[in-house]
C-alpha cells in the first residue's frame, strides 16, 4: 500500500492527464453551443429583408454586392437590397434622427458600410446594434495582432460593434509610357509632387474633399510636411489646430496655383480622375484601394501601361467596416449577410482585380490550406503592388481630425 507521499504524486499525476481530456470536453462542447447558436441566427434570418446603405459610385463594387445578394438568398432565404448612397454622412444623419424620433424599431437600414468619423458618430450617439463580431463564425480567420486596424477604427476603439471588411492603402496611379515620353518619374513625396506641379502646370489636381480620397490626400501632405506628426494621432482638441496644420496650408498656397484649372474647380471624386487620365488630361490619379488600377485595365478604363506607386515614406492606410443600427429588424439576418461577407470565398472574390480587388482582412496563417488557395491562385493585376512593395503605412489621424481638416479647407478655398 503506498504511503500518503506516494499518493499524492499520483493524484496529481491523473490531474494532468485529465486536464487536458477535460479541457478538451469543454471545448467541444463551447463549439457545439456556439454552433447551435449561429444555427438559430440562420433560422430567424430566413425570409428577413436587409437593406444594405454603401457607397455605389462604383460599377464593379455594385456587382459584387449584386453577387453577394444572389449568394445568401440562394443559401440562406435573405433578400439583400443594396440602397446605393453617395455620401455616407448622410445616412448616419438619417439614423440618428430616427433615434431623436423615438424610432427604436423598424428602421430604414439594416446594414451599413462605414469607417472612421462615421462609426465614431454612431458608436458616441449609442445608433449600432452589438456587440455582435465575435460571434461570427467567419471572424475567426481575422487575426487583430497581425491586421490592428481591424480593432481600431481611426484611433476608435470598435468594441465588437463593426466587423472588418476590407483593407485600403492610398496609392497613386500614372501612366508610365507617357511618363516616358516626358522623361518624367512618378514624385513619391509631397516636396517631389510642388517640383513636378511646377514642371507640369495644369495636370496635376486630387479630388474635392470632403470626397473621401481628397480628404485622405490632405491627411497624407499633412502626415509628411507637419513637424509633429504624433500628435494626430490624439483627438484634435488637444492641439493646437492650426500651428500643427501651418505646412499644409502653406504648401496648398503654393500647389493650388499650378494645378488643373489653376485649383479653382476640382473633380468631385477620384473616380472622375479616371478619364482625366486616361484621356491624358492630367498626368496623376489616386486612390485607396492598391488593385484599383489593376481593375481599371482589365475592364478597359485605363491602358496596359498604367502603374500604381507610392510614397518612400509611406501612405495612409486603414480598414473600412459593416456594422448594424440598433434599430434595424432584421439583425439576424444582417449578422449572417456580414459573415458570408467574411468567408474566406467572398473575400477572395473581392481581392481579386477581376472583381473588385479589395485586399482582405483574413489573415492567411488563420485559414485551412484550402482556403489559403482560394488567395493565392489570385492574379495579382499588371498595376497591384506587391505587399513589400506598398511599404510602409502610415495610420490614420484621430478621425476628429477628418472635419477639422475638411471644414479648414472648405474656409480657405471654396
Amino acid at each position: 500500500m503506498p504511503d500518503m507521499r506516494s499518493s499524492k504524486i499520483m493524484i496529481r499525476s491523473k490531474s494532468k492527464l485529465l486536464m487536458p481530456a477535460v479541457a478538451m470536453a469543454l471545448c467541444l462542447a463551447i463549439g457545439r453551443a456556439g454552433a447551435a447558436s449561429w444555427q438559430q441566427t440562420i433560422d430567424q434570418a430566413r425570409g428577413q429583408t436587409v437593406f444594405f446603405n454603401a457607397w455605389g459610385g462604383s460599377e464593379q463594387i455594385n456587382d459584387y454586392i449584386d453577387w453577394a445578394a444572389k449568394q445568401v438568398s440562394q443559401r440562406y432565404g435573405i433578400t439583400l437590397t443594396h440602397v446605393k448612397v453617395s455620401d455616407v454622412s448622410s445616412v448616419v444623419s438619417r439614423i440618428l434622427a430616427e433615434k431623436a424620433a423615438g424610432r427604436k424599431e423598424k428602421g430604414t437600414v439594416d446594414l451599413i458600410w462605414i469607417n472612421g468619423e462615421n462609426f465614431q458618430a454612431m458608436k458616441h450617439n449609442d445608433l449600432l446594434h452589438g456587440p455582435f463580431v465575435a460571434g461570427l463564425p467567419a471572424f475567426q480567420g481575422v487575426d487583430p495582432q497581425q491586421k490592428p486596424t481591424t480593432v481600431v477604427d481611426f484611433g476608435e476603439p470598435v468594441d465588437g460593434l463593426e466587423a472588418p471588411w476590407g483593407m485600403a492603402q492610398l496609392v497613386f496611379i500614372y501612366d508610365q509610357d507617357v511618363f516616358s515620353r516626358l522623361h518624367a518619374k512618378p514624385p513619391t513625396s509631397a516636396t517631389s509632387l510642388l517640383a513636378f506641379a511646377r514642371q507640369h502646370k495644369g495636370r496635376v489636381t486630387y479630388p474635392l474633399p470632403p470626397d473621401f480620397t481628397g480628404t485622405t490626400f490632405l491627411k497624407q501632405l499633412l502626415l509628411e510636411l507637419t513637424p509633429e506628426p504624433g500628435v494626430l494621432l490624439k483627438p484634435v482638441h488637444q492641439a493646437d489646430f492650426n500651428a500643427v496644420t501651418a505646412p499644409l496650408w502653406c504648401y496648398l498656397d503654393e500647389l493650388h496655383p499650378l494645378l488643373w484649372r489653376e485649383g479653382k474647380t476640382f473633380p468631385a471624386n477620384n473616380m472622375l480622375m479616371t478619364p482625366m487620365l486616361d484621356d491624358g488630361e492630367i498626368l496623376l490619379s489616386m486612390n485607396f484601394n492598391p488593385s484599383y488600377a489593376s481593375s481599371a485595365i482589365i475592364s478597359g478604363e485605363l491602358p496596359e501601361t498604367v502603374r500604381t506607386y507610392v510614397h518612400d515614406n509611406g501612405t495612409l492606410g486603414n480598414t473600412h467596416f459593416l456594422a448594424i443600427p440598433f434599430n434595424s429588424d432584421a439583425t439576424a439576418a444582417a449578422r449572417v449577410v456580414i459573415n458570408f461577407l467574411l468567408s474566406p470565398e467572398a473575400q477572395a472574390l473581392k481581392a481579386n482585380p477581376d472583381a473588385w480587388g479589395d485586399p482582405t482582412v483574413l489573415s492567411m496563417d488563420r485559414l485551412t490550406p484550402a482556403q489559403r488557395k482560394l488567395f493565392n491562385d489570385l492574379p495579382m493585376g499588371p498595376a497591384t503592388l506587391s505587399s513589400d512593395a506598398l511599404g510602409r503605412t502610415l495610420p490614420e489621424p484621430h478621425s476628429s481630425w477628418t472635419v477639422a481638416l475638411e471644414k479648414a479647407w472648405l474656409s480657405r478655398y471654396r
